[in-house]
C-alpha cells in the first residue's frame, strides 16, 4: 500500500474485514433468497409449462419475432441516422453567432426535450395522419435529436479555450475551426452521451407497438395474449427481454470498440519528433 493510496481512506483491520465479509456474505444470501422466491413463484404459477413455451417452436411464431425484430431495427437505424443529423443541425444553430438564429435554435431544443417522445408520436399518427412506421420515426427524431444537440453543444464547449484562439489566430474561419479542432476533440468527450441516448432510442422503439407499428414487442404482445397457448406473458418477456439488452450491450461495445480505436489512431496521436543534432544546428559545438 503506498503513501498516497493510503492517505485516500484507512487500511481495514481485522475486525473491519469480518465485518465487510459477514456484509458481503449477508448480502449474497438475501440475493440468493430473492431469486429463489421468484423462481418458486414462477413455478408455482406454471410459468414453466410445456403449455407456455410451445409456441416457440413453431416456425410461424419464429418468423413473427424474427420480422418484429427486422422492423425494430429498421426503425432504430432510421431514427438514429436523422436524430444525429437534426442533432449536429440543432447544436450548430445554438453555437452561432446570429442571435435570431441561436435564439430558434434553442426554442426547437427546449420545446421538442420538454414533450414526452409518445405524445410526439400519437400526434404525428392521429393529427397528421402519417403511417405508422414514419410517425414512429419522426417522434424519435425530435426528441432524440434535441437531447443529442445539447450533447454537441457541450462536447464542442468542453474543448479549451486556448485551442480555439490558437486556431483563429492561424487565420483560420469558424467552419474550418469546428471541423478541424472542436468537433474532433470533442468527439471523445460526446461518445459516452450520444451512445446513451442511441440506447434510449432503442428501448423507445418499442413504443410503436401503440399505434399499431409490428415492431418486437408487438409481436411479443400478439403471442403473450394468445389464448390457444395458456397467455404466455411470462415466457415471452424471458425471452425478449434478454435480446434487448443483447442490444444495448452491442452498443455499448461498439462505443469502447471506437474509444480504443480512436486512441490508436494516428490521426490523434503526437507525432515523434526526432532530437535536434546540435552539431548542425551550432557548428562551432561538438
Amino acid at each position: 500500500m503506498t503513501a498516497t493510496s493510503s492517505a485516500l481512506y484507512d487500511i481495514p483491520g481485522p475486525r473491519t474485514r469480518k465485518r465487510h465479509f459477514l456484509y458481503g456474505t449477508l448480502s449474497t444470501l438475501i440475493v440468493l433468497a430473492l431469486v429463489g422466491r421468484l423462481l418458486y413463484l414462477l413455478f408455482d404459477t406454471g410459468q414453466f409449462t410445456s403449455a407456455k413455451w410451445t409456441p416457440f417452436e413453431y416456425e410461424g411464431i419464429q418468423e413473427l419475432l424474427l420480422r418484429g425484430l427486422g422492423n425494430t431495427l429498421k426503425a432504430f437505424a432510421y431514427a438514429a441516422v436523422l436524430s444525429l443529423a437534426l442533432g449536429a443541425l440543432l447544436a450548430t444553430g445554438r453555437l452561432s453567432d446570429h442571435r435570431p438564429l441561436r435564439r430558434l435554435a434553442t426554442l426547437l431544443v427546449e420545446f421538442f426535450r420538454a414533450m414526452p417522445v409518445l405524445v410526439m408520436i400519437f400526434f404525428i399518427f392521429v393529427a397528421l395522419k402519417v403511417q405508422p412506421l414514419p410517425a414512429l420515426v419522426a417522434g424519435l427524431t425530435l426528441y432524440n435529436g434535441s437531447v443529442l444537440a445539447e450533447v454537441f453543444r457541450a462536447g464542442v464547449n468542453s474543448v479549451e479555450r486556448g485551442q480555439r484562439e490558437a486556431a483563429y489566430s492561424l487565420g483560420m474561419r469558424k467552419t474550418q475551426v469546428m471541423a478541424y479542432v472542436l468537433v474532433p476533440q470533442g468527439v471523445r468527450a460526446m461518445l459516452p452521451a450520444i451512445i446513451s441516448q442511441l440506447v434510449v432510442a432503442l428501448k423507445d422503439t418499442s413504443l410503436g407497438f401503440l399505434i399499431t407499428y409490428e415492431e418486437f414487442l408487438h409481436a411479443g404482445k400478439l403471442i403473450a395474449s394468445n389464448l390457444d397457448y395458456d397467455l404466455p406473458f411470462i415466457p415471452v418477456v424471458m425471452v425478449i427481454s434478454p435480446i434487448y439488452i443483447g442490444m444495448c450491450m452491442l452498443l455499448s461495445w461498439f462505443a469502447q470498440w471506437v474509444a480504443k480505436r480512436e486512441k490508436r489512431s494516428p490521426k490523434t496521436e503526437a507525432v515523434e519528433v526526432a532530437p535536434a543534432d546540435v552539431g548542425r544546428l551550432l557548428p562551432g559545438v561538438r
